[in-house]
């Protein structure tokens, strides 16, 4: 499914999105929730101010979308991911993140989140995020996203979390599928995976599909993890 053009948002056919707001600064939610109450193709399911709050949520409404804030007392947004996106059919989770001092976000990325939002950018990228995101895709490149997964896989998780799980390895994966693998890493889209590989973008795809099914990753951004836990990108 296509994401909702963000310069023609509403779409008679499709029930808006919903959302989950998690934030411990009421503030915050507030604006979100003002600005999304003039976009007819996305709704404000509900609001938490804490990660155990999102979790039950989470669960008794059913959201689209969780825009989940990483630092909250108690529940901490990673820890909160990890429930919110574990089983089927569980909400896409976008990080609300500070980037600059937030050390917690590949944590987030590897809990199942699909991707970063950023407090001071612009409230239509947060809203063109979220119909991304909701559309099933995931926020890896261009822009800030890039750099921030960038930024957060050469980082060790934050010594206070519990040790990660080993990384999947990837035994079964052709050479090929490493080499599509090693470029979704580096953010490319399958257009530019097709070009850079000379195939068409219909393969680029099918090994992308297949890398998904091997790997048991839900988006793009698990991709992009593997990748860098692989040592496939520098």
């Amino acid at each position: 499914m296509n994401p909702v053009n963000p310069e023609n948002p509403v779409n008679p056919v499709n029930p808006p999105i919903r959302v989950l707001l998690v934030d411990d600064q009421p503030l915050v939610r507030a604006g979100l929730r003002v600005l999304m109450a003039d976009t007819p193709d996305i709704e404000v399911a509900g609001e938490a101010g804490t990660g155990t709050e999102a979790v039950a949520l989470a669960r008794d409404l059913g959201p689209d979308v969780v825009v989940m804030d990483v630092r909250m007392p108690g529940m901490d947004g990673i820890e909160a991911t990890r429930i919110v996106t574990a089983g089927p059919g569980a909400p896409r989770v976008l990080v609300l993140t500070t980037f600059d001092d937030d050390a917690y976000v590949y944590g987030a990325l590897r809990s199942g989140a699909s991707g970063f939002l950023v407090k001071d950018m612009a409230l239509d990228d947060i809203l063109a995020a979220i119909r991304v995101v909701a559309a099933g895709d995931a926020l890896i490149a261009p822009g800030v996203t890039r750099r921030l997964i960038e930024e957060f896989a050469a980082r060790p998780e934050p010594a206070r979390r519990p040790s990660p799980e080993p990384s999947r390895g990837l035994d079964g994966v052709t050479g090929r599928e490493r080499e599509v693998l090693t470029l979704v890493g580096r953010g490319l889209s399958n257009g530019e995976i097709a070009e850079r590989l000379h195939i068409s973008a219909a393969t680029a795809k099918a090994h992308v599909a297949r890398l998904f099914s091997k790997l048991d990753a839900r988006d793009r951004v698990q991709l992009v993890i593997l990748a860098y836990e692989a040592g496939l990108v520098p």
